[in-house]
């Protein structure tokens, strides 16, 4: 069955960098897109990066461009995304998503938290 699991959360101080990392399992991993979510509290869940199966084009939200890079490997089923310049509104539990035969599918989702 699909299996995401997220790891590299944590706290950190404003401008900071973390990397947040997704092993993916269950599925060809190649053959799909994949997606980083947030969901700040009291917030809805909002799509912050795209990344498609090959690796070539990505996308991203307008509040991480130019600080946020998703990538992934497709050898190690892994996508990872470098978040750089850390605000405290990127405070949020991040979650790794895949859509497979129109089903959502989400890892557990890890904190960053963006404090003094």
């Amino acid at each position: 069955q699909v299996q995401l699991a997220e790891s590299g959360g944590g706290l950190v101080q404003p401008g900071g960098s973390l990397r947040l990392s997704c092993a993916a399992s269950g599925f060809i991993f190649s053959n799909y897109a994949m997606n980083w979510f947030r969901q700040a509290p009291g917030k809805e869940r909002e799509l912050v990066a795209t990344i498609t199966g090959a690796g070539g084009s990505t996308k991203y939200t307008d509040s991480v461009k130019g600080r946020f890079t998703v990538s992934r490997d497709n050898v190690e089923n892994t996508v990872s995304l470098q978040m750089n310049s850390l605000k405290p509104e990127d405070t949020a539990v991040y979650y790794c998503n895949v859509i497979r035969y129109s089903r959502n599918y989400w890892g557990q989702g890890t904190q960053v938290t963006v404090s003094s």
